[in-house]
């Protein structure tokens, strides 16, 4: 048994979907989560800038001594993350593995889509990995960068004029390539999974961190890694404003987390 927390990063608040996830399938685990508030979105930042700042994020976990991370972030997962992630002595699993595995199981026609950040699209990671997966598999990739801001909004409720406006300019592009599944390729993306299921019909919805929350619960679990601790906790440090990143976390926890947030200048990183 091993009680060492978890940590996890993302460049916002969209990593608190694989947060929550985590909470469910390891109800038992600490987590520190990790949201660079102050340099967000990671999105639009070039392939080196991205590896920089998820370089010093993994650093930044670290001085807790904590036993994996998971780069709750589908841009840091596409753009590098494999090649800073083998210089740690504790396991750094990101979304994408997990997702591809997931869509590649899952669809019975071999026609996926991807939606995801510019960056993450313009990578195209998950294409290689699912080609590897699923050799002769048809593969569909759009961009969505308004979505996040929408999110981070609040305009999240099926049927809110802005969101089903800002979806249908992305997801119409699906309209004729008859996809089986899509990878909801950013971890803001579940938030809306009623509105993209909606919108696209009987197509299966990959949610990248669940998935990587019950691929790290299976990990832990080989290795006799799990706490044994009756109930975990959650710690939550940000870049930016406390008070914003608390304002907003209850739409992807669906719990208030006042008290539990503090605030690291980027200066430390």
């Amino acid at each position: 048994m091993d009680r060492r927390a978890i940590g996890v990063f993302d460049s916002g608040l969209g990593g608190l979907t694989a947060v929550k996830k985590l909470m469910e399938v390891m109800p038992r685990e600490d987590i520190i989560y990790f949201g660079d508030t102050g340099r967000v979105p990671y999105g639009g930042r070039s392939r080196e800038t991205i590896i920089k700042y998820a370089g010093q994020d993994i650093e930044f976990l670290r001085k807790f001594n904590i036993k994996a991370v998971v780069a709750a972030c589908g841009t840091v997962s596409t753009n590098g993350l494999e090649e800073i992630s083998g210089g740690f002595d504790f396991p750094v699993m990101g979304v994408l593995g997990p997702a591809a595995s997931a869509a590649a199981r899952m669809t019975k026609t071999g026609r996926i889509g991807i939606i995801g950040t510019a960056a993450s699209i313009r990578s195209g990671a998950y294409e290689r990995r699912l080609m590897e997966l699923l050799p002769g598999c048809r593969i569909f990739s759009r961009a969505c960068p308004l979505l996040v801001p929408v999110i981070e909004e609040g305009r999240i409720r099926k049927g809110d004029r802005l969101l089903s406006l800002v979806a249908d300019e992305y997801l119409s592009y699906f309209d004729d390539k008859d996809i089986d599944t899509l990878i909801m390729g950013c971890t803001h993306y579940p938030i809306i999974a009623d509105t993209i299921a909606e919108r696209l019909g009987g197509v299966n919805l990959i949610d990248p961190g669940g998935e990587t929350a019950k691929e790290l619960s299976g990990f832990l679990r080989e290795r006799g890694l799990l706490t044994d601790s009756e109930k975990g906790s959650c710690r939550f440090y940000v870049s930016d404003s406390v008070e914003g990143f608390a304002e907003k976390a209850d739409i992807f926890l669906q719990q208030r987390i006042e008290g539990q947030v503090s605030r690291v200048s980027i200066d430390e990183l």
